[in-house]
C-alpha cells in the first residue's frame, strides 16, 4: 500500500501547498490530496492555505512536484451535492475537478453530500436529486477516466443503507468509495463493519483516528470531522484502523492510505506516518511507491 496526507493537515498553520510539498519530501511521502478551489482566495493567493485553485495550470504545477517527488493521489471536491444547490454550484464545481484531475495525471476525485438533513428536501427527494446529479457527473467522468469517490462524511453517505443506493446511482466502474476510518467512526458506525460491506468499491483510504473526549462529545452526534486532532494509535479507534488495514490486505487493496491529522500543533502528523508505517510492518503490508 502507499502512503499519503491530506493538505488539511497544515490549515491551521496556514501552509502553502508547495510548503505541504516540502513535507512530503523530506518525510518521504510521495503521495499527496488537497482541496481544490474553485475561483480567487485572498488567503490561498497570499500563501496561506494548502490547497490549489483550478485557475493553477495543471502541466506547469504537476512539473513543480515532479521536482519534490510527489505526486496527486486523490483531489477533494467534496461540494455537499444533497443540498438544493448541489446541482447549481456542486456539479459544475466537481466537472471543473475532474477535467483539471485528468490534465495533472491524478486519479481520483473525492465527493460527498451535507453533514445534516439538507433544508427544504426530504430524503427521497434529496437522494434523487444526488442520483441526477451523479449520472451527469460520471458521465465526464468516464470520458476524462478519473475515478469520482463517494466519501462517508455526510448525513445519508454514513448510513451504510444510503451509501450502497448511491454506488447504485450509476452502474460505472468509475464511481467509488473513498474510505474514512474517522468519520464512519464518529457516526456511529463500527469502521471494520462498514468497511468489510464496501471492500469491492474501495479506491482511495482516510485514516484517522479519534480521540476520547471527541468520541465521548460527539459520536452518534456528528457525521464527520475534517481532521483528527489525535495522532493515529493514540486514540479510541486505533484497534479499528488496525483491523481495516488487515482487511484491505486480504482484499489485495494496494492503493493509498491518506493521513488526516492536525499538523500545526507539534509532531502529531508526524507521530501518525511513524505509527502506519509500524503497523503496515507489523501486518507484513509492504509500503510502495
Amino acid at each position: 500500500m502507499k502512503i499519503g496526507f491530506h493538505t488539511d493537515a497544515f490549515n491551521s498553520a496556514y501552509w502553502s501547498f508547495e510548503k505541504c510539498l516540502q513535507w512530503a519530501q523530506k518525510n518521504g511521502v510521495r503521495y499527496i490530496e488537497c482541496g481544490l478551489i474553485d475561483g480567487v482566495s485572498w488567503i490561498h493567493g497570499l500563501g496561506y492555505q494548502p490547497h490549489v485553485a483550478l485557475y493553477e495550470d495543471p502541466v506547469l504545477l504537476r512539473r513543480k512536484m515532479d521536482r519534490y517527488g510527489v505526486r496527486f493521489s486523490q483531489v477533494d471536491a467534496a461540494y455537499p451535492l444533497s443540498q438544493q444547490d448541489g446541482p447549481l454550484r456542486g456539479v459544475p464545481y466537481v466537472l471543473k475537478s475532474i477535467a483539471w484531475a485528468a490534465q495533472i495525471g491524478c486519479p481520483c476525485v473525492d465527493t460527498t453530500d451535507g453533514l445534516h438533513a439538507p433544508e427544504g428536501l426530504n430524503d427521497p427527494e434529496a437522494m434523487s436529486l444526488m442520483q441526477r446529479s451523479y449520472a451527469q457527473i460520471i458521465e465526464v467522468a468516464e470520458a476524462h477516466r478519473i475515478v469520482v469517490n463517494i466519501e462517508p462524511h455526510g448525513y445519508f453517505t454514513t448510513n451504510p443503507d444510503r451509501m450502497v443506493e448511491m454506488l447504485a446511482f450509476v452502474k460505472s466502474p468509475w464511481l467509488r468509495m473513498n474510505m474514512d476510518t474517522g468519520n464512519t467512526f464518529i457516526a456511529g458506525n463500527d469502521p471494520v463493519k462498514f468497511l468489510r460491506s464496501f471492500l469491492k468499491k474501495v479506491s482511495h483510504v482516510h485514516v484517522k483516528d479519534v480521540s476520547e473526549s471527541l468520541a465521548a462529545a460527539l459520536r452518534g452526534g456528528a457525521t464527520g470531522i475534517a481532521v483528527s486532532h489525535c495522532a493515529l494509535g493514540e486514540g479510541v479507534n486505533a484497534a479499528n484502523i488496525k483491523k481495516c488495514l488487515a482487511l484491505l490486505r486480504d482484499r489485495g487493496y494496494d492503493g493509498v492510505l491518506s493521513i488526516e491529522c492536525e499538523g500545526a500543533d507539534g509532531p502529531m502528523i508526524e507521530k501518525s506516518l511513524a505509527w502506519l508505517r509500524r503497523t503496515l510492518k507489523e501486518l507484513e503490508i509492504e509500503e510502495t511507491q
